[in-house]
């Protein structure tokens, strides 16, 4: 459950938190031209789902490249051996 939360949720909601904080310390003083503070209503979704989404690819592409086995071993499938499964392996 953690590895999940640090590799996905984390690299994708960590630039909407950060500007919600942000709009908590400092938006709130902020007001528009015709005088109403709908920053939360047009705030700038779409550039912070980009953000997240090129956030977590980053951490896909991090973990990718250190973790794992090595490419050039080869891979056994799971079979049968002596009545019992013996599971999938790289050798």
């Amino acid at each position: 459950m953690s590895r999940i939360l640090l590799q996905y949720l984390l690299p994708l909601l960590l630039p909407t938190a950060i500007w919600l904080l942000w709009y908590l310390i400092v938006g709130r003083r902020t007001v528009t031209a015709d005088g109403s503070r709908s920053v939360l209503y047009h705030g700038p979704w779409f550039w912070l789902f980009l953000g997240g989404v090129c956030l977590l690819g980053v951490s896909l592409v991090f973990s990718a490249l250190t973790q794992g086995y090595d490419p050039i071993g080869r891979y056994v499938a799971p079979h049968w051996e002596n009545g019992r499964v013996v599971p999938g392996r790289v050798e």
